[in-house]
């Protein structure tokens, strides 16, 4: 059966064997229920009040039954997994040189729980490219949901809303404002895909879930935020531009992309006739806060981070820079070389590199899971330059986003494999 892409093109994926004794309605559970298993899993990802949140535990439940159920871990799989352990073992060693081990244990189990996280992703996709849809989907409505519950919190719309929010900002069901915003960014980014390119009798409601979730990231107040959702979505429009063939698309999505500016623009102002938010936008707004450039703010533990890494080759043990200096790290490179030690920063570099160079080889190339590649890749480049100013070794949802860049890249090699057989 061939697919007619989102661009007119048709693609004709390789014939998968089929049981002659599976009956179709057996044949389609089997295939439905991991696919959405995995859509709601995406979903409660958006839902991070407590930990562990229920995103670990179905998660680690599903883990479980896809590996006993025989879901198979492929060459590129068992490579990520290799990757995400060393970087671990780099905080093994990092925390034997600690008087005190404390929580640590507990640390780097959740640190090698989500590395495994993202070969899960990868795994899963690479089975049934069908999944992206759905864990796209899952994403999305999750997004929606928190950013709905993040926007009623700002505005203390119920009683118990302020739940919601952290110093004046909206957080949704998160514990930080700060890694709520840039979680919405990869659902808007797929959302304005589907403005351009999905069916036109769903624009409204896309529309809506767009605005809904753009509002919810504005009202995180986050820097950080901002800057990945317009470094990204400008990723995104060129992507498009660079990959697309036709010309009269190419002029359409010029016109929507003007139209998306104006829109966005539009949207800040009103946001910014209420004074609340006039106010805490021109705080958050200025480039550097007081806790950025002070003595020992975050540019300066940055450069204290890096000369400390050339005494401490196995680094100083999780967790305990914050101790000492009174602030984390906030750098994921920093965050390398004091926690996991130089065997972890090569890991998170070569891990980082070949998540580069293997997604944007593919972005040109017309394929089904093409879209999904396009917006994940263009949030993971908008994630790479947060992790300049922040920590992103704990969230979620970037391994999700390695997962679905390294499981694109999966399905590109096994349609390779196919072809050359052929």
């Amino acid at each position: 059966m061939s697919l007619t892409l989102d661009n007119g093109r048709r693609y004709s994926p390789p014939r998968a064997a089929t049981g002659a004794a599976g009956s179709p309605v057996s044949a389609s559970i089997a295939k439905l229920a991991p696919r959405w298993t995995i859509a709601f899993i995406a979903f409660v990802g958006a839902f991070v009040i407590n930990e562990p949140a229920p995103y670990e535990l179905f998660l680690a439940m599903a883990m479980v039954v896809f590996l006993f159920f025989g879901m198979r871990l492929s060459q590129l799989s068992i490579s990520l997994a290799t990757l995400f352990v060393l970087f671990n073992i780099g905080g093994m060693l990092s925390m034997f040189t600690m008087s005190a081990y404390g929580d640590i244990p507990l640390y780097l189990a959740v640190s090698l729980f989500l590395g495994l996280s993202s070969v899960f992703w990868c795994a899963a996709i690479e089975a049934d490219m069908g999944r992206l849809r759905t864990i796209m989907r899952g994403y999305v409505v999750g997004a929606t949901i928190t950013s709905l519950l993040g926007i009623a919190g700002y505005f203390n719309a119920f009683p118990g809303a302020e739940v919601f929010t952290r110093y004046s900002r909206a957080m949704g069901a998160f514990q930080d404002p700060n890694v709520f915003g840039p979680f919405l960014v990869l659902p808007a980014l797929y959302l304005v895909y589907g403005l351009l390119y999905r069916s036109f009798s769903l624009a409204p409601l896309r529309l809506a879930l767009l605005l809904i979730i753009v509002l919810g990231l504005f009202l995180s107040f986050s820097r950080g935020a901002w800057g990945v959702m317009g470094l990204s979505g400008g990723l995104l429009y060129f992507f498009l531009l660079a990959t697309e063939t036709s010309s009269q698309q190419r002029f359409k999505l010029l016109m929507l992309g003007a139209f998306g500016v104006g829109t966005l623009v539009l949207m800040i102002v009103i946001a910014l006739q209420f004074d609340a938010v006039a106010d805490m936008f021109e705080q958050r707004a200025r480039l550097a806060q007081d806790y950025d450039s002070a003595e020992v703010g975050r540019f300066a533990r940055h450069a204290i981070g890096f000369a400390w890494a050339l005494e401490n080759p196995l680094g100083i043990g999780p967790l305990e820079f914050g101790k000492i200096l009174g602030e984390d790290t906030h750098n994921i490179w920093v965050k390398s070389l004091m926690a996991y030690g130089w065997i972890g920063f090569v890991s998170w570099l070569i891990m980082t590199i070949c998540t580069l160079i293997g997604g944007a080889r593919l972005l040109g190339r017309v394929r089904p899971w093409q879209p999904y590649l396009i917006c994940t890749y263009a949030a993971f480049i908008g994630h790479l330059g947060l992790g300049w100013l922040i920590d992103t070794d704990h969230w979620r949802h970037f391994y999700l986003i390695i997962g679905i860049i390294w499981g694109c890249m999966a399905l590109e090699a096994n349609h390779l494999r196919t072809k050359s057989i052929k």
